[in-house]
C-alpha cells in the first residue's frame, strides 16, 4: 500500500513525513525567532538534481546544524529566497534527505532515535567511541549505506567528524566521493556554537545571528584527483583549511580552545 511505502532503509515514508513536520514545527523558532538565520545560496539548492548530491559542511553542534539544513533545503525547494519564513514548506518536505551520524550518538535516547528515523545514516566511527580514542577498520556496510542513500537522494556529511573547529578532514569522505561520484556542495555555517549547547538540543543564548552559506558545487576530477587533493579542496570549500586560522578573531580562537580543553578534561574524569 502507498500509505506504507518505505525508503531503502525500511523507514515508512508516511511516518517520516509527519515526523519531519512535527520536529520542524518544534524547531522553527530556533532559527527564526529566538535567533535569526542568515541564508545565502537558496538558488543552488533549487538547481540540484533529486539524487546523488553530497553536502559537506563544517560542524558546530550535534543536531542544530543538520536540523537547520532540513529547514533551509526544504524552504529553498518550496521557493523561499534565502529565507525560512512561513513554515508551510514543511507540509511537503523532501523525504530523501539523509545525514551521516555516529551510531552511538543516535542510540542514546528516544529523541535521538526519532531524529535518526528522520534521516540518519548511522555509522561506527573508526577513531572515537564513548569519548575515547580508538582505531577500528571502516565497516564496508557503512560505506555501502552512504552509497545507497546517494542513489536515493541527498546526503549531508560533516567530514571533520567532530564539532571542534580546524580539525583535519577524514579521508573517508574523499573515498566516498571518488567511489560514488556525487555532486559535492559545500556548506559553511556559523553562530550555532554560540547559540546552542554542544548537542544542539538546548538554546544557550538568544539573539545570536546564525549563518548558512550554500556554495556552488565543486569541480572534481573523480578519476584523476587524489584523495589528498580532494581533501584539501574540501578544507578550503568549508573554510576549515589551516590558512583560514589567520583571519579568525583572536578572542574567538581562544574561546574555541578553552571549550576544547574543557571537553578533554571532562572525558578524563
Amino acid at each position: 500500500m502507498a500509505l506504507f511505502k518505505r525508503n531503502p532503509f525500511g523507514h515508512i515514508l508516511f511516518f517520516k513525513k509527519w515526523l519531519i513536520r512535527i520536529l520542524g514545527l518544534m524547531t522553527h523558532r530556533r532559527y527564526k525567532g529566538f535567533n535569526e538565520l542568515q541564508i545565502e545560496g537558496s538558488e543552488v539548492i533549487r538547481s540540484l538534481p533529486d539524487t546523488n548530491v553530497l553536502f559537506v559542511s563544517n560542524h558546530q553542534t550535534y543536531f542544530a546544524d543538520v536540523v537547520a539544513m532540513f529547514h533551509v533545503f526544504n524552504a529553498s525547494l518550496a521557493g523561499r529566497e534565502d529565507s525560512i519564513k512561513n513554515i508551510g514548506y514543511l507540509w511537503k518536505p523532501k523525504l530523501n534527505i539523509y545525514y551521516v551520524a555516529a551510531k552511538e550518538t543516535m542510540k542514546k535516547s528516544l529523541l535521538t532515535k526519532l531524529l535518526a528515523y528522520a534521516g540518519s545514516i548511522s555509522i561506527e566511527r573508526t577513531w572515537r567511541a564513548d569519548g575515547q580514542e580508538v582505531k577500528r577498520h571502516v565497516k564496508f556496510s557503512d560505506i555501502s549505506n552512504i552509497g545507497k542513500a546517494l542513489q536515493d537522494g541527498w546526503v549531508i556529511t560533516f567530514p571533520q567528524g567532530t564539532t571542534t573547529p580546524w580539525k583535519p578532514l577524514r579521508k573517508g569522505t574523499a573515498h566516498i566521493i571518488k567511489k560514488y561520484k556525487p555532486i559535492v556542495v559545500p556548506v559553511v555555517i556559523d553562530g550555532f556554537r554560540r547559540s546552542f549547547d554542544k548537542k544542539g538540543l538546548y538554546i544557550k543564548k538568544k539573539g545570536i545571528l546564525q549563518s548558512m552559506q550554500i556554495k556552488e558545487p565543486l569541480e572534481i576530477d573523480y578519476d584523476n584527483e587524489s584523495v589528498e587533493e580532494i581533501i584539501e579542496k574540501l578544507e578550503y570549500a568549508i573554510e576549515q583549511h589551516p590558512s583560514f586560522l589567520r583571519v579568525i578573531p583572536e578572542e574567538e580562537l581562544a574561546a574555541y580552545e578553552a571549550d576544547h580543553q574543557k571537553r578533554k578534561y571532562s572525558h578524563r574524569n
